[in-house]
């Protein structure tokens, strides 16, 4: 007879349990099996049902359509990024060309209102060079005024970026010289401005006018 840690003695049931622990019967009669280690689960079986576990299942090789499909987007891919890089360069060209129009636009700001102003230089020019046979001291006053205003107006226009056109003595320049007649002498070698009928003007690095000009010539044997 077996007997319990209290002396009492021990069931049908317990008995058969310390006996077959694997087998143990509950008392309901019902076989209860303990659990076991690395079993492996139906997922994880292999489709032959041999218990091997597949670790790497073989790669899937793309189709003919898949290659076809990856190519497309690659030159769609290709021709997107092609245009963003001509959309960004176009851009800078753009930035670069309102940044210089708009230098140019302040440096020329005044060029209109200067052209107008080119005649009222050439008739206080032509007023001051005149002949003065007169004693009269009010005429001399005013003569003398006159000379005051037309260079203070010469100063403030040569501020603004006016520059006179000289070529009396120079070698004619098509670029600068317009010439209206040719004349011959020996004084001079041929080619060379012989007279200036006006002067002409430059604002900054921009013609506002061409000097006209006698250019001499050889004279004829």
């Amino acid at each position: 007879m077996m007997l319990d840690d209290l002396g009492k003695p021990m069931s049908d049931d317990v008995k058969e349990m310390m006996v077959n622990p694997e087998g143990a019967a509950t008392p309901n009669g019902v076989q209860k099996s303990l659990p076991t280690e690395n079993v492996p689960t139906p997922e994880a079986q292999s489709a032959d049902g041999d218990g091997t576990v597949e670790a790497n299942p073989p790669p899937v090789m793309p189709t003919v359509e898949d290659i076809a499909e990856l190519k497309a987007r690659a030159d769609k891919a290709t021709e997107y990024w092609d245009r963003l890089l001509r959309q960004v360069a176009d851009f800078d060209n753009f930035k670069k060309r309102a940044a210089r129009d708009r230098q140019e636009a302040i440096k020329y700001a005044n060029e209109a209102l200067i052209e107008k102003l080119l005649p009222v230089l050439d008739h206080f020019e032509a007023g001051l060079a005149a002949p003065n046979a007169t004693s009269d001291p009010a005429a001399q006053a005013l003569q003398t005024g006159m000379s005051m205003v037309f260079n203070q107006l010469k100063s403030v226009l040569q501020e603004a970026g006016l520059e006179i056109v000289d070529a009396a003595g120079q070698v004619f320049d098509p670029n600068l010289h317009e010439a209206i007649s040719q004349l011959e002498s020996t004084e001079v070698a041929e080619g060379v401005v012989l007279q200036q009928i006006r002067k002409g003007f430059k604002l900054r690095d921009r013609l506002l006018r061409p000097a006209s000009v006698i250019v001499a010539k050889k004279p004829a044997s």
